[in-house]
């Protein structure tokens, strides 16, 4: 009998990282002994932002969704006893993704590494940073420049490395259809290989595109979701040949890494989520044409909070069952001529390359930043709207709701939750690196990096430079902050109603009723408190509020409590709502609900939604917030009657 050659399974990663460089190293080296064969690093809000742990916009962030890396000695003592020279790292860093990277060749060479032979990837996707995520620091042209000079860099010295991970995941976590999924994330991939064009020699040029890889969702509906993957790979080849000129199929082989969709899993019944995300590991793992390079699970309770070592274990073994126990490997494309698979491919295309002529007709992914973003705004309220009437089925959520209480959620350890004295042991560590090191040769390593910065010099090299000498996250941050100016993205919610009225009816006359009452139209401002850039539910929640008839103020993302009672006081606000699911709203809820009693303006209801547990609801409730939402609130216009009534003078008086 012949034996089988089966293919080699793709790179098993788990998305990790949490509180402290120690902690998140200690959980790295357990999920390598369990089989994980790569790392996926997550860093905390500080790190993205070019922040350190001890600014005024950390508080409360620190080590919540990822690991704090403020200089050289975090980054050694995060991968401590991790030989990188042979490992394949993946760093979700954007914003930063210079100076993680200088970090982390600092560590490689301390190691004694052959940093030529570092394998591994940085995002560094800016575009959807503006688009859906939010950790952005600078205006697009500067951080285009840094982008491509981080893929310059890395060809001359990592030619192993991927300088940029085209990151579509948070456009679908915005809520983008497979098609804006598709055409927004090659249209970021033209912009950044239209603008490396002129920074390395032509002949090498081909063999950067090649290091090109993305980074991409995959979703409930799989036969959409594996076709979508399908249409990616003829449309990056088609690009590639016939926008770029290369001519080796090698270099234009769509390379992707994946995070299945985390956008639907449920607070409501949570061990569904499990079906959910095998479901999903479908869509990129059946098609051998379009088979992930590298999958990342998320934890099936990721709507209640931060998931446990067990919970991110249970993901990886649902991979290595499918690689290892199946013969799914075993076998060639499974939908080769297949004419429902081509018919759904060819359409995707079709609806792709109509978006991409549109971006291209407005001068590239840049220029249409603004159009994008309102795109995914709309989208993501049809996808809101169609669960809300029942349209879209979500179990547990708008459909069979009933159920036995899960086993899984009970008991006091059921979430991780981030010690609160991890803040201030890591802004310890911070000032005590500080002391320590030779502050001359700091300020002269960031008085390079700042040269680099105007002069147009490859930041790479100082950025490097200033990593070995002891320079912060912070200080580098606030260097490119000064050399190129901070940036506030759009926000997709324009000022104007949409057409999205069906089924308000009774809102906006409670609506109107009630700003009769006030005297003026009904003000609701919506804030965004902290570092946490998850806009899509704020958006939302702006958007309704504005569709429903009141007048809204919503700035977008990365407010301080000062600026929202600010701004709470000069719009004369009647409800103050605010989103945070980076898991710090305790402090930051705490904060400005005390600014907002010294202003004077306790008589102005707040509302806050996030993933917050009961006893944290509970908290909040004690600190005087009128109402709490979570994930399992879907019904805006119930969220929209809760505002109005909070207004309504005539409630008011009778409390």
């Amino acid at each position: 009998m012949t034996e089988v050659q089966k293919d080699r399974p793709w790179l098993f990663r788990t998305y990790a990282g949490h509180s402290t460089a120690a902690a998140s190293n200690a959980l790295y080296r357990s999920n390598l002994a369990k089989g994980q064969t790569g790392l996926s690093v997550a860093f905390d809000l500080p790190t993205q932002t070019g922040y350190d742990s001890d600014h005024e916009l950390s508080k409360g962030e620190v080590g919540k969704v990822g690991v704090p890396v403020c200089h050289l000695g975090d980054m050694r003592t995060l991968f401590d006893d991790i030989p990188l020279e042979q490992m394949n790292t993946s760093m979700t860093i954007n914003a930063t993704a210079p100076w993680l990277l200088s970090l982390y060749i600092a560590v490689a060479e301390e190691q004694g590494a052959d940093v030529s032979a570092l394998q591994g990837t940085v995002q560094n996707d800016l575009i959807k940073e503006y688009l859906s995520r939010g950790t952005y620091i600078c205006p697009p042209k500067p951080s285009m420049r840094m982008i491509t000079d981080v893929a310059a860099y890395t060809r001359e010295h990592l030619p192993k490395w991927n300088p940029m991970n085209i990151c579509s995941y948070h456009l679908q976590e915005a809520g983008a259809t497979p098609e804006q999924e598709l055409s927004f994330a090659l249209a970021t991939a033209c912009a950044v290989l239209d603008d490396l064009k002129g920074k390395v020699p032509e002949e090498h040029f081909p063999q950067m595109v090649g290091r090109i890889s993305f980074f991409v969702n995959a979703g409930i509906r799989f036969v959409t979701e594996m076709c979508k993957m399908r249409a990616f790979v003829d449309l990056w080849d088609e690009i590639c040949e016939t926008r770029y000129g290369v001519d080796n199929p090698k270099f234009r082989r769509f390379r992707y890494g994946v995070q299945v969709n985390s956008l639907g899993l449920t607070e409501q019944q949570p061990e569904n989520n499990v079906y959910r995300i095998l479901i999903e590991m479908l869509a990129v793992t059946l098609s051998k044409k379009a088979r992930a390079r590298a999958v990342q699970l998320p934890a099936w309770n990721e709507a209640l909070g931060l998931p446990r070592p067990w919970d991110q274990q249970w993901s990886l073994r649902m991979q290595q069952i499918m690689a290892m126990e199946t013969d799914l490997l075993e076998y060639g494309d499974l939908f080769d001529g297949n004419p429902a698979v081509d018919a759904k491919v060819e359409e995707l295309k079709a609806g792709a390359r109509a978006e991409l002529a549109a971006i291209d007709g407005m001068g590239g992914a840049v220029d249409a930043i603004e159009y994008m973003k309102s795109r995914l705004v709309e989208a993501n309220a049809d996808r809101i709207g169609n669960i809300e009437q029942g349209n879209t089925t979500v179990v547990g959520v708008n459909k069979f709701q009933q159920g036995e209480p899960s086993p899984l959620t009970a008991g006091d350890d059921a979430i991780m939750v981030v010690d609160p004295a991890v803040e201030a042991e890591q802004i310890t560590r911070l000032n005590q690196w500080k002391a320590d090191r030779d502050e001359a040769a700091v300020q002269q390593a960031l008085s390079e990096v700042r040269a680099a910065a105007k002069d147009g010099t490859n930041i790479m090299p100082s950025s490097i430079k200033a990593a070995k000498a002891g320079a912060t996250t912070g200080e580098w941050g606030a260097v490119v902050r000064a050399a190129f100016g901070q940036y506030r993205g759009p926000t997709g919610v324009s000022a104007n109603p949409s057409n999205r009225t069906e089924g308000l009816d009774e809102i906006r006359d409670a609506v109107a009723n009630t700003s009769q009452k006030l005297g003026r139209k009904l003000k609701f401002l919506m804030g965004k408190p902290g570092l946490d850039g998850h806009s899509n539910g704020a958006e939302q929640i702006a958007a309704r509020a504005r569709d429903c008839g009141m007048d809204i103020t919503y700035a977008g993302i990365r407010l301080t409590p000062d600026e929202i009672v600010e701004a709470a006081q000069n719009d004369a606000a009647h409800v103050v709502g605010l989103s945070i699911l980076s898991g710090s709203h305790i402090p930051l809820v705490e904060d400005l609900m005390g600014k907002m009693k010294a202003a004077g303006l306790s008589h102005i209801p707040v509302i806050v939604g996030g993933i917050i547990p009961d006893d944290d609801a509970e908290r909040l409730r004690g600190m005087g917030v009128a109402k709490v939402y979570t994930p399992k609130d879907f019904e805006l216009n119930r969220i929209m009657f809760d505002i109005v009534e909070l207004a309504d003078p005539n409630d008011i008086a009778a409390q």
